[in-house]
């Protein structure tokens, strides 16, 4: 992933953001809907999340899809 994509990323998807689960294509997945909040974004530009069920699966770009959420 180049620089200037991750660190947009990293700006979209800052620490305490919180997200909802729209699709993982994983058999440990969260259910669809699950919330969680963002605890980072590494270094190939996975967002590692801490979901409200006690799950950390980080989520993949290219694979997952989540959406931002407005609850705290």
């Amino acid at each position: 992933m180049n620089k200037s994509l991750l660190n947009k990323r990293r700006e979209k998807y800052p620490k305490i953001t919180r997200i909802e689960l729209v699709i993982m294509d994983d058999g440990h997945a969260p259910p669809i809907g699950t919330k969680g909040t963002v605890q980072g974004v590494d270094d190939i530009g996975s967002i590692l999340v801490s979901w409200d069920n006690g799950s950390s699966l980080n989520v993949l770009f290219s694979e997952d899809k989540i959406t931002q959420t407005n609850d705290n």
